[in-house]
């Protein structure tokens, strides 16, 4: 099960009197009809959902993501963390840039491919562009209207928006993002699901290893170190540590650093308050990035993920006659990352850095639910400890109003 242990000379302190009313808003929040991520592991119908849309388009070879954001950025962690080899090719499309554009399209055989689009409102205008480039691509191939059914599937809010009435004209399969969970909480619903299902992902252990850990978040059972965690960061904030660096020793895991850089920030990132995040990945980070963490200013959280097991492993025996050689010959390739990240932590600790030391038993889906439904949790606390709202995000809308006004003038 996930764990965590907190290295820093900062100690945490759980002053329950003083930061009640944030815990007892956090605990109101997360069981509300209003925000819905935490009940998400719970509820199994979204699933079922996804998977009967799998299985009627199974067959495809190509599965096109159309999504921006948190409509993607929760997928790409999944496909790039627990992806199978399967006999589907996946295509992420979450930017505008034309250039990367054309060689993704250059990859895709369209006649063969399910295109995925993601989008509550709709009216996204990333996601808008992209679908409308291929719409124009299928009918360059002969794809009209009438087909869109055998090549799109829609991913959007229940009732409302642009794609919903789309879908209902073209006749084209839809799945739902609950009313009450904003898209960077969204990964544990049919934004990930149904393209988990195409890389051979077990996405029922993903949701029951989250519901394993639901009781650790909460005060019923031993919440104490979880307040404790957040507690340390709220104080780390006040005493102007406004960074956090997320660095899992696991390139599998480089995903899950850019996911939560888009939760963290998104979520906290208000009124003058938040935490910036930067995402790292060990050991390659040790070789750019970990100079800064160590010996650069004193103000940053520094989250260090370790897998404690992996599938694979390589021995380094060798008969080399090199001193380099020699030294690794008796250990192998995880011995080695080992290695790295206890040094890691040793040096850091001897700078006093301010340190979590998270660690899992080893990458899979009942982890991986832990590690999301953990970070997802941890937001919502800290923001209630910020005293922001972790749901919103008018910094983001604003940017949209402005870009649409350049649009109307140009």
């Amino acid at each position: 099960m996930l764990n965590w242990n907190i290295r820093s000379s900062l100690k945490p302190v759980l002053n329950i009197s003083e930061e009640k009313e944030a815990f007892d808003n956090y605990e109101k929040t997360i069981h509300s009809d209003e925000v819905g991520f935490f009940r998400l592991p719970n509820n199994r119908d979204l699933l079922l959902e996804s998977k009967k849309v799998y299985d009627l388009f199974k067959h495809k070879k190509y599965f096109v993501h159309v999504g921006i954001g948190g409509s993607a950025l929760g997928p790409e962690m999944l496909i790039s963390g627990l992806g199978k080899d399967t006999n589907c090719h996946f295509t992420f499309i979450n930017n505008i840039d034309p250039d990367d554009l054309f060689k993704k399209l250059q990859k895709i055989n369209l006649k063969e491919s399910l295109i995925y689009v993601v989008s509550k409102s709709g009216t996204t205008a990333e996601t808008v562009a992209a679908m409308a480039i291929l719409i124009n691509q299928l009918k360059e191939h002969g794809i009209h209207e009438d087909s869109f059914k055998d090549y799109f599937v829609f991913c959007t809010d229940p009732d409302k928006g642009e794609l919903r009435k789309l879908s209902r004209e073209w006749g084209v399969h839809t799945l739902d993002i609950p009313s009450n969970i904003g898209g960077r909480f969204s990964v544990l619903t049919p934004v990930g699901f149904l393209p988990g299902f195409f890389a051979g992902i077990n996405n029922e252990a993903l949701l029951q290893g989250a519901q394993n850990f639901q009781k650790e978040l909460l005060p019923s059972a031993n919440p104490k170190s979880f307040y404790e965690l957040a507690s340390w960061i709220k104080s780390l904030h006040d005493a102007g540590i406004n960074q956090t660096v997320l660095m899992p020793y696991s390139s599998l895991l480089k995903d899950y650093s850019s996911w939560f850089v888009q939760l963290w920030a998104e979520s906290l990132g208000k009124e003058g308050k938040g935490l910036t995040p930067i995402p790292a990945y060990g050991a390659t980070d040790q070789h750019s990035q970990m100079q800064l963490f160590m010996e650069g200013p004193n103000n940053k959280a520094i989250f260090i993920i370790e897998v404690k097991s992996h599938k694979t492993n390589y021995s380094l025996k060798n008969t080399l006659n090199s001193d380099s050689f020699k030294n690794l010959s008796p250990f192998s390739l995880s011995d080695l990352m080992k290695a790295e990240l206890e040094g890691t932590l040793s040096a850091l600790k001897e700078n006093d850095r301010h340190v979590v030391h998270m660690s899992i038993p080893k990458l899979d889906e009942e982890s991986l639910g832990q590690l999301i439904i953990f970070a997802e949790s941890l937001t919502a606390l800290v923001g209630k400890l910020l005293k922001v709202n972790p749901f919103n995000q008018p910094g983001v809308e604003a940017g949209k109003k402005y870009a649409n006004d350049w649009l109307k003038n140009h």
